[in-house]
């Protein structure tokens, strides 16, 4: 019997989240399945990606992508009104600007949200299928 575990990565710097971004790279996100958190500075954000790291490019799984220490957040193309709109990930980048960094999350057809933190605290956790 072989036993399927569900992954689990945290990023803390860039490397890893340039790992978490190419993991969620094509993956699909509603926009009423994006949170954030302002009280507890967690932003999240549900994803259907498909299983990169097993070089699977057919298999889909559900998976959670927590952002902790989000001071705020800025997005643009994105109307929160519409919870069934469908957008699909292309990527996550990192920039640092003074002593804050800028995570951005990059969306098909110009769309994207802008995170502001000042530590990276990414988590890309699979759900129970």
């Amino acid at each position: 019997m072989v036993k399927e575990y569900l992954a689990k990565i945290i990023a803390k710097d860039a490397q890893g989240l340039q790992l978490i971004s190419a993991c969620c790279s094509k993956s699909i996100a509603k926009v009423g399945q994006i949170k954030y958190l302002k009280k507890n500075k967690i932003f999240l954000i549900s994803l259907e990606r498909f299983k990169h790291e097993k070089n699977n490019n057919t298999e889909k799984v559900n998976s959670i992508c927590k952002f902790e220490f989000v001071d705020s957040v800025k997005s643009k193309n994105i109307y929160q009104n519409n919870n069934d709109e469908i957008f699909e990930l292309l990527g996550i980048d990192l920039f640092k600007q003074d002593k804050h960094f800028k995570i951005t999350l990059l969306f098909k057809d110009n769309a994207f949200i802008t995170l502001s933190t000042e530590i990276i605290e990414v988590t890309l956790e699979d759900q129970n299928k």
